[in-house]
């Protein structure tokens, strides 16, 4: 069984934190690594990240350089063969995710995995406000300023290995730079997911910057 780690770059956000921890652990698959970088949050955080934190939730505490920073630490200390993301802000659309995108990348044809977005209210995350729907990728597509929703996607630890991290000089679209760096120059082979796999909030950490991207639809 694949060893699947998810990152949470967090700084500050009591109020959703938790929502986003217990969101992985009530994952039926049952070899998943949970790395949270927070960047030396100043409110409660930390004692609701350590109130939750079991044997699968790899902690660190220091300062960093904003998000894609605190991701790029997150990265580095993960252990798993496949790596994804889960923002302080979002949660699983189902406890059967991480299965999904496991099952995904039994292909040895598959470099990695993505699926399909709701952005919901802030303070409801059952009310669905807006649905990004990304399909199957084409280089066509890529070229018309599409991607794949960035907190749904999942790649093998080679994919980041070979062609780098985040580009912490980019402050909104270090995601696409990265992207383009994995789809164009690495060539990588994605599956696509067709069900909802993330729910992001309206407002929250994330959510803006992904609505400036195009691929966002009603």
């Amino acid at each position: 069984m694949k060893k699947v780690s998810i990152v949470t770059a967090v700084f500050n956000r009591e109020a959703t934190i938790s929502d986003a921890m217990t969101s992985v652990m009530a994952q039926d698959y049952a070899h998943i690594e949970h790395v949270i970088q927070d960047g030396a949050s100043k409110d409660g955080t930390l004692d609701v990240v350590q109130s939750l934190a079991g044997d699968a939730v790899n902690l660190e505490t220091a300062p960093d350089g904003g998000i894609y920073d605190g991701i790029n630490k997150g990265l580095a200390r993960a252990t798993g063969d496949i790596i994804g993301l889960m923002h302080s802000d979002d949660l699983f659309a189902d406890d059967r995710v991480v299965s999904r995108v496991a099952e995904a990348m039994s292909d040895p044809n598959v470099d990695g995995v993505y699926g399909d977005l709701d952005y919901v209210a802030q303070f409801d995350t059952g009310k669905i406000i807006r649905k990004w729907r990304s399909g199957e990728y084409t280089p066509q597509k890529l070229r018309r300023g599409w991607m794949p929703p960035h907190p749904t996607l999942y790649l093998r630890r080679e994919v980041f290995e070979q062609w780098g991290m985040y580009d912490t000089s980019f402050r909104i679209a270090a995601d696409y730079d990265a992207m383009l760096r994995y789809l164009v120059k690495g060539k990588v082979r994605l599956a696509y997911v067709p069900e909802v796999l993330v729910k992001m909030r309206v407002g929250g950490e994330r959510a803006l910057l992904h609505k400036s991207l195009r691929g966002f639809t009603v």
